[in-house]
């Protein structure tokens, strides 16, 4: 029997099978495309998710082949990054989609997971056991755990009748790379003036004469397999610039709308969800692919838990109890954003009062957290403000945090030197260090990075252990 199947094989499903097999899991992805795409719908990783590479010793990868910005959107709305995140990385790290599925399937395959490409999932069933995908080609395969990272269409939640609640789309948006024979500087001049009341346009360029192209579609189209054409870009294009730029030979042309929508259970028993089969949005903010990954941050160490038998009770829940609210927050902040890119004068003039309000320090703080995913707190209850945050990576006297949390175990950071985690040592690990940067005597993270606890007292401390990491070892 495989340990887990993982339906999906884009950044949220290659996340979830690195991190399972971190212990051991034997894990299959199934990938219904046969080659990996060409369509590059995100361009960057907010903090959490540079965060999260970090942990996992994968930033540097990622580093290479990224540009850094300091520069924060929110609706279009450009701010500087306010001084003192609290980050050790206060950019985003522009890098396109294709290169993020590449460095993670790199990663995955290195440490063993099995990607099958062509292999699409069309049956799903469970019992206590276990749960058995059937696949187009009519092979069975049977798991521990199933997880659906599959997209907004996605097949496995279609098949555990979880509803999918939320706003229709509204408006659509085309989007695509082709190459165009307009000079830069006419475009640049174009793009500037139209974006000055439409900022669902643009054009920039990639390089090797091809550019990324953005421009409102006519209506909504109802069948959202279909591609637009590019007449359908040089029509629209015409309408909002008056020229279509002499565009030509496209690498890709898709579509996205501004649908929220999200699942009303991310698990029914052995069957997870993650990523946009959990939860779609507009693209707004590039919210999608981080959210994404961090569902995979949270779930991978969880399911591991549960497969090595020393997860407490209730653990696997706590995946749907944590992740909701989040991508909640999110939809709700990209519809807010989508409001905000209206054309009509109302939402301009509230688009002009939330433009001064970022100019205050505190607010354009509280949003940035918001957007980039480090202002997240997990409800773990009464304590500490650290409590349930994730912790920051931190300069020890030898060395850095994320350094010691490669191998996604449990972490007990003791500047007292008198803690122990004596009986859970196979899953958590014991550094005796400290940081000019804590201000507290210790904290116990999860595999996650997130605190769950702070404090000094051993008695304290055992009292919250197994919680979170299940009974100790005689």
């Amino acid at each position: 029997m495989i340990d887990v199947i993982v339906a999906g094989g884009g950044p949220t499903g290659l996340m979830l099978a690195g991190e399972l097999r971190l212990h051991g899991l034997q894990v299959v992805v199934l990938e219904r495309d046969a080659e990996p795409t060409k369509v590059v719908r995100a361009l960057g990783l907010h903090v959490r998710s540079i965060e999260v590479m970090d942990q996992r010793g994968l930033l540097e990868r990622f580093l290479a082949l990224g540009k850094r910005y300091e520069v924060f959107f929110f609706a279009g709305i450009s701010k500087p990054w306010p001084d003192r995140m609290d980050t050790a990385h206060g950019y985003v790290l522009g890098i396109p989609q294709t290169v993020t599925d590449r460095l993670l399937t790199e990663h995955a395959t290195e440490l063993g997971a099995e990607i099958r490409r062509g292999c699409e999932l069309v049956g799903l069933s469970q019992d206590e056991d276990g749960a058995t995908a059937e696949l187009a080609d009519g092979t069975r395969l049977r798991a521990r755990y199933v997880v659906g990272c599959d997209g907004g269409r996605s097949t496995v939640r279609k098949l555990l009748g979880v509803g999918f609640p939320g706003e229709p789309t509204r408006v659509d948006t085309l989007l695509g790379e082709m190459e165009l024979t307009a000079p830069p500087e006419e475009l640049a001049a174009v793009v500037a003036e139209v974006r000055k009341t439409q900022k669902r346009f643009g054009a920039g360029p990639l390089g090797d004469g091809v550019y990324r192209v953005l421009v409102p579609a006519a209506g909504v189209t109802e069948d959202r397999t279909i591609p637009p054409t590019l007449e359908e870009f040089k029509q629209q294009l015409r309408a909002f610039a008056g020229t279509d730029f002499g565009v030509h030979s496209p690498r890709w042309l898709s579509r996205f709308g501004d649908a929220t929508r999200l699942a009303e259970r991310y698990r029914v028993g052995r069957v997870l969800l993650a990523g946009d089969a959990a939860h779609i949005h507009p693209p707004t903010g590039g919210q999608g692919l981080n959210l994404g990954i961090q569902d995979a941050f949270n779930l991978g160490w969880k399911l591991v838990a549960e497969v090595r038998g020393w997860a407490p009770e209730g653990l696997l829940d706590t995946y749907h109890a944590e992740r909701h609210p989040v991508a909640a927050d999110v939809l709700a902040n990209t519809r807010a954003q989508m409001e905000l890119l209206s054309t009509e004068p109302g939402p301009q003039a509230v688009r002009r009062l939330v433009s001064e309000l970022m100019d205050f320090e505190d607010v354009n703080r509280y949003l940035i957290e918001k957007i980039t995913a480090i202002g997240v707190r997990y409800d773990f209850g009464e304590g500490h403000e650290l409590l349930g945050r994730r912790m920051r990576d931190v300069e020890l006297k030898r060395g850095r945090l994320y350094a010691l949390m490669h191998g996604g175990r449990g972490l007990l950071l003791d500047q007292t030197g008198r803690l122990s985690v004596a009986g859970w040592a196979d899953r958590v690990d014991h550094v005796v260090d400290v940081s000019e940067e804590l201000d507290v005597p210790a904290v116990l993270l999860r595999p996650d990075g997130h605190v769950a606890w702070v404090g000094e007292d051993q008695q304290d401390l055992l009292g919250r252990m197994p919680k979170w990491f299940g009974a100790p070892i005689d």
